[in-house]
């Protein structure tokens, strides 16, 4: 893994800013998006290659940073794959951290927001309020380093769940109630663990609570994924890969292990990386939707409904 990550870093930052590009110049959401496509790319060529492990990385990099942009994870995974807490210079500084000396940063986009300068003429009241709304105007490189690349005092210690599920069973159920999803259980559809059907889930009575809980999350994806335009413009392979590997990402996210996902990513989309790329994005924005609804807790879902 590590060969596929840190030791071409430096190459690709090369070719990743460009020649004559400084960092601090201003990016257009096209060549933003370009370049978090690299990213896709690399990890087209690494699967193809027969580096699967670069998969899991990408998708470990969901887990950790699901409150980034699917741009900026991409690009995280691709340079450190095994980075699990970014920041900025002056970040870790405020923390009483500071940066190794020595150590390279992750480049990342920063967007570039600003109000809409308001013309002369714009008399109306709604005029007025639109131009004192904050636009993304465009985006700029910055560099953020992981905690292991910095040193100083010791961060608080956040609660971790490793291999238990104490309070994110009942959060997930809240969450999927909110989703307007009924659940139910039953011995009847066993073997399968769970089945989604159109607005209802069942899931297999009895199952251990970790694997309940991961079994949820892939049936909530599916319903959250594959009920629209996308469960006629996609095959069973295909939508049974993004639900297992959104159940990775969220799972991995709460510190449960199951499983290593879908290694044969690739072989789903035929090699196509405008299609993975598309895919993992789906799979980023499902994730990150079921995580901040699970850390919010049954009360704020309440209330937000």
């Amino acid at each position: 893994m590590r060969g596929w990550g840190n030791s071409h870093a430096d190459d690709f930052k090369a070719a990743f800013i460009g020649a004559g590009t400084e960092l601090s110049q201003e990016m257009k959401l096209e060549e933003a998006n370009k370049r978090a496509k690299e990213a896709v790319d690399f990890l087209v060529a690494a699967l193809e290659s027969g580096h699967s492990e670069v998969l899991a990385a990408y998708l470990g990099a969901m887990a950790r940073f699901h409150t980034y942009s699917f741009g900026n994870i991409m690009l995280i995974a691709r340079q450190k794959p095994d980075a699990t807490n970014v920041a900025g210079l002056r970040s870790w500084n405020s923390l009483g951290r500071f940066v190794k000396r020595g150590e390279k940063g992750i480049f990342v986009l920063a967007p570039m927001i600003r109000k809409k300068r308001a013309k002369k003429d714009e008399s109306t009241e709604e005029e007025q309020q639109d131009s004192n709304q904050p636009r993304l105007y465009g985006f700029r490189g910055v560099y953020v380093y992981d905690i292991s690349q910095t040193e100083g005092k010791e961060l608080p210690t956040l609660t971790e769940v490793i291999g238990d599920v104490s309070g994110y069973r009942e959060r997930l159920m809240k969450f999927v109630e909110s989703q307007n999803v009924e659940l139910s259980f039953s011995d009847r559809i066993a073997p399968a663990k769970g089945l989604s059907h159109g607005g209802k889930i069942t899931l297999l009575s009895g199952m251990q609570p970790a694997e309940e809980f991961s079994t949820l999350v892939h049936e909530i994806a599916h319903e959250m994924l594959h009920r629209g335009d996308r469960r006629t413009l996609t095959t069973k392979q295909v939508r049974e890969t993004e639900a297992e590997a959104v159940a990775f990402v969220v799972c991995k996210s709460v510190g449960l292990q199951n499983g290593t996902a879908s290694q044969d990513y690739i072989q789903v989309w035929h090699g196509d990386a405008n299609l993975l790329r598309e895919s993992l994005e789906a799979v980023q924005q499902t994730a990150a939707v079921i995580l901040e609804g699970i850390a919010r807790g049954p009360a704020a879902l309440a209330a937000a409904s």
